[in-house]
């Protein structure tokens, strides 16, 4: 068993933390967002969010037979949310329309709140899964020593 076999589960949980602070961050980049009616592309902002693949590996070794391994997850990429918010009557706002409404962001901050509280618990699964890994490890290493 090689050594990148012995820390791959490691490895995964280090891709889940990356992901899921990703996550974090771009919901709270929305919360942040939630009132702003212009940006430097224009119109109001659009909701962002994350999107992830599952990081797979061919193995050709002996007994795998060529199946994949996961190896993860990956970020994909950030995409924008099109769907229009919701217009709103304030005929005194800068970016008020001829007829006074606005075009807001389409953050709905429940949504968010939800996404924010799942990517926590998943980034703190993953740190857990990291933390039980260390501690077998280091009874392995202890159990090692004692057979000296």
């Amino acid at each position: 068993m090689s050594m990148s076999q012995i820390l791959s589960g490691m490895e995964i949980s280090a891709s889940g933390l990356t992901g899921e602070r990703l996550r974090m961050e771009v919901a709270a980049n929305n919360i942040a967002n939630l009132h702003s009616t212009s940006t430097p592309e224009g119109g109001p902002y659009q909701r962002q969010s994350v999107t992830f693949s599952a990081a797979m590996s061919q193995m050709m070794a002996p007994g795998k037979n060529g199946v994949d391994d996961l190896r993860g997850v990956k970020v994909i990429g950030i995409s924008s949310d099109t769907t229009p918010g919701p217009k709103i009557y304030d005929p005194g706002h800068p970016d008020a329309d001829e007829t006074g409404h606005v075009a807001m962001p389409n953050v709905n901050l429940s949504r968010e709140m939800v996404d924010l509280v799942t990517a926590s618990r998943a980034y703190e699964a993953n740190l857990k899964a990291m933390e039980t890994f260390r501690q077998m490890a280091e009874q392995a290493l202890g159990l090692l020593r004692g057979l000296r």
